[in-house]
């Protein structure tokens, strides 16, 4: 029975996915990364804490932490670059090491120093390296046929991008309400100008039909030829072609 409940307590109490390989998928002319998940079904808080037979192989994140009751975590294993030899087979091997969390856990170092073997558990995985055969070289190449597409789309700025947009925004709106403004006031001013042009006309028709050529006539003639409202347009399509080349620049 004694030798039972020693059992009992190295049991690993948390659920790991993978269970008992981590696998890389070659080539590996590049960082190959595997993910491993550690999930917590207690009703206690669990340490955990990863390490590796070749440190200098892997990069793992995190590679220590607390897990909350029911919450999970998951360990990015990242494997650097090496020459794949297929007739060699992998010797590397995790392990990942835990302990019910004590009731302070601000020194995180103690808490793994200080405890007792009996309270440890632990998990290993061993590594399996894994070339891609020739249906995953296809699907590889169907992927990359589609990989512009989505390369140019994170390419169209850095991530700071969308608050400059706002902010072109905000400012494209105020340039086009006040071109619609001056729009509103050159038409304003179109209609000004057709109304004197019409009654410019009408006091032509009067003038030509007084043969007196009263010098009033002549004063109604020259009114009804008045180009200031021409120089009003000119000054309004100026300022709109400013704004414009505001707003595209």
């Amino acid at each position: 029975m004694a030798a039972a409940g020693t059992l009992a307590k190295h049991e690993q109490i948390l659920v790991l996915d993978p269970p008992t390989d981590l696998k890389f998928k070659g080539p590996f002319t590049d960082v190959v990364t595997t993910n491993l998940k550690l999930r917590n079904p207690s009703d206690r808080k669990v340490c955990f804490k990863v390490k590796t037979t070749a440190p200098r192989r892997y990069c793992v994140r995190p590679n220590s932490g607390i897990i909350d009751p029911g919450s999970s975590v998951t360990v990015s294993v990242m494997l650097q670059p090496f020459d794949y030899d297929p007739n060699e087979k992998s010797k590397h091997k995790f392990m990942v090491q835990t302990i019910f969390a004590p009731p302070s856990t601000s020194d995180m170092e103690a808490v793994w120093k200080e405890a007792k073997p009996d309270d440890l558990m632990d998990s290993k995985l061993r590594c399996v390296f894994e070339m891609p055969n020739e249906n995953d070289k296809l699907n590889d190449v169907e992927a990359s046929k589609s990989a512009p597409v989505l390369n140019t789309s994170k390419q169209d700025g850095p991530m700071p991008k969308p608050h400059s947009v706002s902010l072109n925004d905000t400012e494209t709106r105020k340039l086009v309400e006040e071109c619609k403004r001056l729009q509103a006031d050159v038409m304003k001013l179109s209609d000004e100008n057709r109304h004197l042009r019409e009654e410019g006309l009408r006091l032509r028709k009067v003038t030509h039909s007084d043969k007196s050529g009263s010098p009033t006539a002549l004063a109604l003639r020259e009114n009804g030829s008045n180009p200031l409202p021409s120089l009003l347009v000119v000054i309004a399509a100026i300022f709109i072609g400013f704004f414009l080349g505001k707003f595209i620049l």
